[in-house]
């Protein structure tokens, strides 16, 4: 036994200890949020899909070239620690080594590893680059990210040394298998060492390299390198799938006293465990609408600065003193930060760690409408209209059914034949400009023989805005009412031309007993040409882009539906939004109650989303909803081009190339 085996263990002991305690601190942090956590099913389609998103990296190569940076670190790590490993076994018994694997084996992993820490190097280099030279602005500045880099780096010069005098001092037998320590080792010769120094530095470079890793794993727990451990956990619980909704309340449960999140700990495990998984690499923040009009909402910094709020008051939290736990809102967190978002989620749709942001957002927009009465003043106008309309909008629920007038459509009681509900939605009920946009696709439904009916004066508000405003109990009390509407009447599918609608009845209702068939009009449209119902045969000669909807596109994985309907029309160029369509879209600024908001800080979103479509020098930009309607209309307005440019719904479009 030399000295080198007491020492090492008695570091290694220390190293592991210290890594140990912060670790079980950050796992007690967590089970101690109160926020309960949705059950977790289908394990093993979790499971499989971690260990795709994990090794396979195919979260972070969404970008593909900064992606291939990480990955290679990533993969270069997982080969480089089987080194490592057989360092540490060797120091702690020297005659030890990974050789008994056989020579062809052996030399195979000496030279994947001895490739991977050039390739890893250079990736760091790159990422230097980026950080400290091209410096994009969603990427921030960090010393914790530095400093990982610095790690980084040194542990594979400190491999490259330590190999390379080997190979000198010691005339390894497998050296061939590392051409890039062989070429450092050529680089260094032996004229400059004697043979006992070129043996003393490499073993000082094997010290320097175990001592960072164990450096390492004593930082990662404090540093945003945590996600090394918590990425791969947050991606197994991960949603399966888009279309999920809010978390229900249970307003009959007596002992319920706190609703929505008023202190960190009113979150859930897994809110806590998503601060452990971020990795600040700005994603969220490049796509944000919100950041990119210059509001105070950056969804990275929402992330860390609910972490940094956790930590803040870990000694109450550990000792369960919960009432000494000081609020989410402080002066990082600030409530213009929270009513900043459009629940767009471009953010989730980024990020490589499946982080939900708007999830907590909506848990302390509740806190703040349920508990404090604290909102925007233009919101109390909106619940009010809901409570005594059923409406956002102050029109009287008797009047609902006039956008139909002179069209001969019948009520569901007047209609028991039905094969389908139309769901009109506030906006084509009220609003003059998206009650054409209704008439447009009766037209269709006419055209192609559909047997539909509309609730009339008994549909009422779905209730999204109260929701995603925070006012649970306003929406629980609208969404109740009309799914005992709908069931009464036998309703099995319905369509909707509002996503927001589409949405809700969708995904939420089924909370409340509202089980049904749910379709955007895009969709049934694009199915009745497929079927041959209905057939755009009409040139309309005009040169066309499209603008995504949130809740359609990034929330409900739609968007093939309403191309292929805009590409089914004669002599139409469709031209895509460039860099922005698809997941990529950027919202309007009218979801997550927006609509009815005033936008004072910064530019207004709907502004900087029409300059995107004009740049495509489109003569129409088509939509598929009646919030993006008003709001991309309002922005071409404010260009004054609406002459030049016209804002339609694809049911309008098809209707007018439609015989």
């Amino acid at each position: 036994m030399t000295w080198q085996t007491p020492v090492f263990l008695f570091i290694a002991l220390g190293a592991f200890a210290y890594a140990s305690f912060k670790v079980k601190t950050l796992y007690q942090l967590m089970v101690s949020h109160q926020g309960k956590v949705p059950e977790v099913k289908e394990i093993n389609t979790r499971l499989i899909s971690s260990l795709l998103t994990v090794f396979g990296q195919t979260a972070v190569l969404q970008k593909k070239w900064i992606g291939i940076l990480h990955a290679t670190i990533f993969w270069g790590f997982i080969i480089i620690t089987v080194g490592t490993l057989e360092q540490f076994v060797s120091t702690l018994y020297a005659p030890a080594s990974f050789e008994f694997v056989g020579e062809p084996v052996y030399r195979g992993l000496i030279f994947l590893q001895d490739l991977f820490t050039f390739l890893v190097l250079v990736a760091v280099l790159l990422a230097a680059y980026r950080r400290f030279i091209s410096k994009p602005k969603y990427l921030g500045q960090s010393s914790d990210a530095n400093l990982i880099l610095l790690f980084t780096g040194a542990l594979m010069v400190s491999i490259f040394l330590m190999n390379a005098f080997h190979i000198l001092a010691l005339d390894l037998w497998f050296k061939d298998s590392m051409p890039f320590s062989k070429a450092i080792a050529s680089l260094i010769g032996v004229e400059l060492f004697s043979q006992d120094a070129m043996e003393v530095l490499g073993v000082s470079f094997k010290w320097v390299h175990m001592l960072i890793v164990l450096g390492f794993a004593m930082y990662i727990p404090s540093s945003k390198h945590l996600h090394v451990l918590a990425a791969a956990p947050n991606t197994f619980l991960k949603p399966l799938e888009r279309g999920r909704g809010m978390s229900k309340m249970d307003f009959e449960d007596e002992s319920i006293e706190q609703f929505g999140a008023a202190k960190i700990t009113d979150l859930s495990w897994k809110d806590s465990l998503d601060y452990y998984s971020c990795t600040e690499c700005g994603r969220c923040d490049e796509v944000c609408p919100a950041y990119n009009t210059d509001k105070p909402l950056s969804p990275k910094k929402l992330i860390h600065d609910l972490k940094l709020n956790l930590f803040k008051n870990k000694q109450a939290v550990l000792s369960k003193k919960y009432d000494e736990v000081t609020p989410v809102i402080d002066e990082k967190v600030t409530e213009d930060v929270i009513w900043a978002c459009t629940s767009c989620r471009a953010c989730e749709i980024a990020c490589p760690v499946f982080i939900q942001h708007t999830d907590k957002i909506y848990d302390i927009r509740r806190n703040l409408v349920m508990m404090e009465s604290k909102f925007p003043a233009e919101a109390q106008a909106v619940f009010k209209n809901m409570e005594t309309n059923a409406t956002p909008w102050a029109f009287s629920s008797s009047d609902r059914a006039k956008w139909a007038e002179g069209l001969d459509i019948k009520t569901v009681d007047e209609q028991s034949d039905m094969e389908v509900l139309l769901w009109v939605g506030c906006a084509g009920s009220y609003d003059d400009r998206n009650k054409k946009v209704l008439r447009a696709f009766v037209s269709l439904l006419n055209k192609a023989q559909i047997k539909f009916a509309i609730l009339g004066e008994q549909e009422q508000c779905t209730g999204d805005a109260a929701r995603r405003i925070g006012n649970e109990y306003l929406f629980q009390t609208l969404a109740q009412t009309n799914v005992e509407t709908l069931n009464r009447h036998n309703v099995k599918k319905i369509v909707t031309a509002c996503p927001h609608c589409f949405n809700t009845l969708k995904n939420e209702y089924g909370d409340f007993g509202g089980n049904y068939d749910v379709v955007h009009h895009s969709q049934m449209i694009a199915e009745l040409i497929e079927l041959g119902k209905i057939t755009p045969s009409q040139s309309l000669g005009k040169k066309v882009t499209f603008h995504d909807s949130c809740y359609l596109g990034r929330w409900n994985g739609i968007y093939n539906e309403p191309r292929k309907m805009l590409k089914s029309i004669p002599d139409t160029e469709f031209v895509e939004i460039e860099d922005a369509n698809h997941d990529k879209s950027m919202c309007c600024g009218a979801g997550g109650g927006r609509m009815w908001m005033e936008e004072t800080i910064g530019k207004r979103i709907n502004f900087t989303r029409t300059e995107q479509a004009l740049k495509t020098n489109a003569e129409v930009v088509a939509a598929s909803c009646p919030f993006c309607m008003t709001m991309i209309t309002d922005g071409v307005k404010n260009k004054n081009m609406q002459e030049s440019v016209k804002v339609k719904d694809i049911a309008e479009l098809v209707n007018e190339a439609t015989q």
